[in-house]
């Protein structure tokens, strides 16, 4: 009997942690079925998720309102597969054998509003179904 295939491994990087970072990483938790290890953190984390972030999430009916935002580290990034930078520039650290995904999408920082969030996240969900057809694995439903 052979050993199951391991799981992907995607990290996703924003500054604060507090916005599309933990978007993508809930859509990729949602949708990706257990197929895939998750994980989500900041340069610069910010002290707690957007709540406007928080209620745009629950509208497609993913809650993230217990997600605190985590630091980047240099531990996080090696022991990922893929690793998807959402505008943390150069502080993200870059090694071989790793795939970069740089996803441009603006920031719900200081918008305030879910309006202004409900965009960005339809944008991120679509971008994480094209990654989970990347990686081979089926979005769950």
């Amino acid at each position: 009997m052979s050993a199951p295939a391991p799981r992907a491994s995607v990290l996703f990087v924003c500054v604060h942690n507090a916005g599309r970072s933990q978007m993508g990483a809930a859509f990729l938790t949602h949708l990706g079925g257990g197929q895939v290890e998750v994980r989500s953190a900041g340069s610069a984390p910010a002290n707690t998720v957007n709540p406007a972030v928080v209620e745009a999430m629950k509208e497609v009916g993913i809650d993230i309102s217990a997600q605190q935002p985590k630091i980047l580290t240099t531990e996080a990034v090696q022991s990922s597969d893929v690793v998807i930078t959402m505008g943390c520039g150069d502080t993200c650290p870059v090694f071989p054998g790793k795939r970069y995904l740089d996803w441009q999408l603006d920031d719900p920082a200081g918008q305030g509003v879910v309006d202004a969030v409900r965009p960005i996240r339809d944008e991120i969900e679509r971008r994480v179904r094209g990654l989970l057809a990347d990686l081979g694995i089926p979005a769950a439903t």
